[in-house]
């Protein structure tokens, strides 16, 4: 089997910026065709501003997916521009923390509805894509899922309450999806990562000092991963080399979630 995705149309969400924009451009340099889809126009025509030599291969499309019309003005200007989709990525996340005790604070919600409803509502309309463009002679799987989460949803992060519940969910709803699309050859993934190098994760590590040294002592690997990384992940995924991988949760943390903090306390 191949892990080449070229040729195919892939729509990666969030993809204005951090990992899924690192996603996005990963399928371009594999030779897919890449719908940049975000929330932020600004930061996308800028991203894609040097991509001019893929122009034939790359469109980018703004809107807020948790509305229904968009989601389906993000399909028609997908299929309009390449005439089909084969992948799509669900890559946009939300990362707010959450006051446990306050029974105003409406974070928890929110977090559901941009981490959780958002990639359910877009993979289900994409799942009925897939169906309806099917050829009649055409045979095994006939469109991928790849769902970005967090090792939040592994571990409980008190300071991150509502982001974690949402990522223990997308997990839980990537294994319920993945049975229910099954035997419309529909396959169903997802890939929870730690810390990943990044912009973003950069400016949060400016800001608390001792953060790096502290992802990295609870790292057995002893570093942080790269986009490229989580890009070849999700390109295996969406490839024909997964063909028979469905509802699977990679974890790509570098062992963090295998180890005990107690036991790196002790030593």
């Amino acid at each position: 089997m191949s892990f080449s995705i070229k040729g195919r149309t892939a729509i990666v969400t969030g993809a204005g910026n951090g990992i899924g924009l690192a996603i996005a451009r990963h399928f371009v340099r594999a030779g897919a065709n890449v719908m940049f889809a975000d929330i932020n126009e600004e930061a996308l025509e800028r991203e894609i501003a040097d991509l001019s030599a893929d122009e034939d291969r790359v469109r980018m499309f703004t809107g807020d997916l948790r509305q229904k019309l968009c989601v389906a003005n993000l399909i028609s200007a997908t299929v309009d521009a390449f005439d089909r989709v084969d992948i799509l990525v669900n890559a946009a996340r939300l990362v707010t923390g959450t006051a446990p005790l306050d029974a105003e604070d409406n974070s928890v919600e929110e977090l559901m509805q941009q981490n959780l409803m958002m990639p359910l509502r877009l993979s289900q309309a994409i799942a009925r894509r897939f169906v309806k463009q099917k050829a009649p002679s055409e045979d095994g799987p006939i469109g991928s899922i790849v769902n970005l989460s967090s090792i939040a949803g592994q571990r409980a992060h008190p300071d991150l309450m509502g982001f974690s519940i949402a990522n223990a969910a997308l997990d839980q709803m990537t294994r319920s999806m993945a049975v229910a699309l099954a035997p419309q050859q529909i396959r169903v993934n997802g890939v929870s990562v730690g810390s990943v190098l990044s912009n973003n994760l950069l400016g949060w590590m400016r800001d608390h000092e001792h953060a790096r040294s502290a992802i990295l002592d609870a790292t057995p690997m002893g570093r942080l991963a790269n986009a490229a990384e989580v890009g070849d992940t999700v390109q295996y995924l969406a490839s024909d080399a997964s063909s028979f991988v469905t509802g699977q949760i990679v974890t790509l943390d570098g062992g963090r979630t295998l180890v005990d903090p107690a036991a790196i306390a002790v030593h």
